[in-house]
């Protein structure tokens, strides 16, 4: 069977190896002592959905792209492994708005019309917003649209061909493995999945190995004092005893008498199925030692509210495109003959081998001036049918560190949906396009390309 056919199962070394500790380690995660070892699954998958466009992962990116292609009058398949869309800024419980706000183009535009119809942005500061309400608004912006939500699916295979063309796209929900078979593809789940399960090449992590690295959120009350119990009993974890024993710790406002917590948890895979079990304990302990600090040392009256059921993800791995956008780019404030979108956030890269505030780059080089976007690096470069959108798409992992937040990835989105529709209609692929006429619509949707 060729190695790109059909389901691939894919090897991936996980950097997290020796990262927890003795103690973390349980039981009931013994080490994998047959990895080597390989069985042949070929089960018979029924063709359940048929669509002009699929888009793989629900997220921002995935949510502007399917709304896009679906505004441009083409029947589209929105793969979600969560009850809500949003991704990051919903599962993961962001609830803020990193860029510029203006000028993202309609998807966006109608994004936040809603949030100010529910009265649901501005929560302290103009960017952040009730996240409980944005998967409402985003949910019904897919639903007027006609797009098809498949929630609480996931991704599991990818029926690929030898020339790089994708015929099916394999999911999963409680209804088991089908099948959706698309003309045009894209992959905005983070993660590159549909790209890396096709054996297509990727980008991970940057001059020192690691991706950047992950957060958790989590949210607390402000109570009486008797009500602010310390949530760390004796024995349990290992207490913070100093401020400067503080992971970097962000406190943000999220409405009336509550915050919400971020907490950086570095030097885990997300691509690794056993890493991002590992980050997900490591953080939740995390949260109650530095929620136990804020209580015990600090004398906040906060109660644990609840914690996002999913690690904040920044990075996981980049599908490479027909052209890898640079940080170099990003300095230049370049413009691109096939530009369709633009970036304006700093280089948000912190290191990714400490907990600190620390970034990359000294601190005088982290503004960028608006930069644009290529088509190309939203054309997967060894497929014919597959496009990425969010932080999948092609670039150099600083470059990302800026492209990745919510603001540029639904421009990358809607280009990608608008671009990927055009294909599905005329029966052709998108490097065959003229980039000029994609350009254009992007233009005339509200998109603000100028640098």
């Amino acid at each position: 069977m060729n190695r790109r056919h059909f389901v691939k199962a894919l090897t991936v070394t996980s950097i997290s190896a020796g990262m927890l500790s003795a103690g973390e380690r349980t039981p009931s995660n013994p080490e994998r002592s047959h990895a080597s070892e390989q069985i042949l699954w070929r089960p018979k998958i029924p063709v359940r959905y048929e669509a002009d466009v699929a888009v793989i992962g629900g997220g921002i990116a995935g949510v502007s792209a399917a709304a896009a292609a679906a505004k441009s009058g083409v029947n589209v398949v929105l793969v979600e492994r969560f009850a809500i869309t949003g991704g990051m800024l919903t599962t993961g419980g962001v609830a803020n708005f990193c860029g510029q706000m203006t000028g993202q183009g309609e998807v966006f535009d109608q994004i936040i019309d809603d949030l100010k119809v529910w009265n649901a942005i501005g929560y302290g500061k103009p960017s952040c917003f009730h996240y409980e309400i944005l998967a409402i608004i985003l949910q019904e912006l897919l639903l007027k649209r006609n797009v098809k939500l498949l929630l609480h699916t996931r991704f599991i295979g990818v029926n690929v061909h030898s020339d790089g063309s994708i015929s099916e796209c394999i999911v999963c929900g409680k209804s088991g493995p089908e099948a959706i078979r698309a003309k045009q593809v894209i992959d905005c789940t983070g993660e590159g999945d549909v790209g890396r399960y096709a054996g297509f090449e990727i980008l991970k992590g940057g001059g020192g190995g690691y991706q950047l690295p992950m957060s958790l959120m989590y949210f607390v009350r402000h109570v009486d004092a008797a009500e602010a119990k310390p949530h760390l009993p004796d024995g349990w974890f290992e207490p913070v005893c100093t401020e400067a024993d503080l992971p970097m710790t962000s406190i943000w406002p999220d409405g009336p008498r509550s915050n919400a917590i971020k907490i950086k948890i570095p030097m885990f895979d997300a691509t690794d199925t056993e890493s991002l079990t590992a980050a997900e304990i490591r953080a939740r302990r995390r949260m109650i030692e530095v929620l136990d600090f804020h209580q015990r040392c600090e004398r906040r009256s906060w109660l644990l509210d609840h914690c996002s059921p999913i690690i904040g993800i920044r990075e996981g791995c980049r599908i490479v495109g027909d052209y890898v956008l640079l940080v170099d780019d990003l300095r230049a404030g370049r413009a691109f003959e096939d530009g369709v979108a633009r970036g304006t956030f700093y280089l948000d890269g912190h290191k990714s081998d400490d907990d600190k505030r620390t970034y990359i780059l000294p601190k005088d080089q982290l503004n960028v001036p608006p930069y644009q976007i290529p088509l190309r690096s939203l054309i997967a470069r060894d497929g014919r049918n597959l496009m990425m959108a969010g932080r999948c798409f092609s670039a150099d992992q600083l470059a990302l560190s800026s492209a990745r937040v919510s603001t540029t990835a639904s421009m990358m989105g809607q280009a990608a949906g608008i671009t990927a529709a055009i294909c599905a209609q005329r029966a052709c692929q998108p490097r065959e396009l003229d980039p000029e006429e994609i350009k254009r619509i992007v233009i005339e949707r509200g998109a603000a390309l100028d640098v």
